[in-house]
């Protein structure tokens, strides 16, 4: 199990958070502000770090800047308020790959932490984060880990074998999968450019925290969203 690095400035939630963390087996890490949890990572050096947005001091958006400066690879999940999208998505577009809300609630802190291990493990295996394969129809981008800006030269080259085939463009994100503020300009980048040049699009799998994003950045407005693969692929070719 992951050493995860906890940092938020109430300590009943930093006990829920042992609470809920060592019974998973985690071995677990507290600190109540942004410069104790600074220390912290730089002697533990844990590969998942949840750290409150809203702290006195040093904020959260300040920690994950500097986590992120000091080891690129590390999963940042930011906690936020209800409400507060617009930090969520100012976080994410600093490389946070996950955001859980307040009153934290079981089951999305055990799909957050799902997902940044899936990620690691990934990461570890050397997986493509992106892949594309192409049928007689649809043109599909597997995204299995993360968009980011390293993602850009597999949608583009996803974007060119559409125009090629006259085929749609078909999204297709793992339950793992996350986006960062580069690949959220990528991604607009795509389906504008689709857009422009009449090739239908759809994306599919996404989990409900990036369907909240991408509304929100005005994705939703390019292409059609669905819920699963198979829904999206028969609007592709109907």
């Amino acid at each position: 199990m992951a050493k995860i690095l906890v940092i938020d400035d109430e300590r009943p939630t930093l006990g829920m958070f042992r609470l809920f963390l060592e019974k998973y087996g985690h071995e677990v890490l507290l600190a109540e502000n942004g410069a104790d949890g600074l220390e912290l990572f730089a002697r533990e050096a844990p590969p998942v770090v949840l750290t409150d947005i809203k702290m006195p001091g040093m904020d959260g958006i300040e920690v994950l800047k500097r986590i992120k400066q000091a080891n690129p690879a590390v999963e940042v999940i930011v906690i936020t308020g209800h409400g507060d999208m617009d930090l969520a998505i100012q976080a994410l577009n600093l490389d946070a790959t996950d955001f859980i809300n307040k009153p934290i609630k079981k089951e999305e802190l055990d799909a957050a932490l799902h997902r940044a291990e899936e990620r690691l493990r990934l990461a570890k295996d050397k997986e493509e984060d992106v892949r594309v394969k192409t049928d007689e129809a649809v043109t599909a981008i597997e995204i299995k880990a993360s968009v980011t800006a390293e993602s850009e030269a597999a949608l583009l080259d996803a974007c060119r074998r559409a125009q090629a085939s006259g085929g749609g463009i078909l999204l297709n994100f793992s339950e793992n999968a996350s986006i960062n503020g580069a690949g959220i300009a990528i991604l607009t980048r795509v389906l504008l450019d689709c857009r422009d040049k009449g090739i239908r699009t759809a994306i599919s799998g996404l989990s409900e925290n990036f369907r909240t994003v991408f509304g929100i950045v005005g994705l939703s407005r390019l292409t059609e969203i669905y819920g699963n693969e198979q829904e999206a692929r028969t609007a592709l070719t109907a």
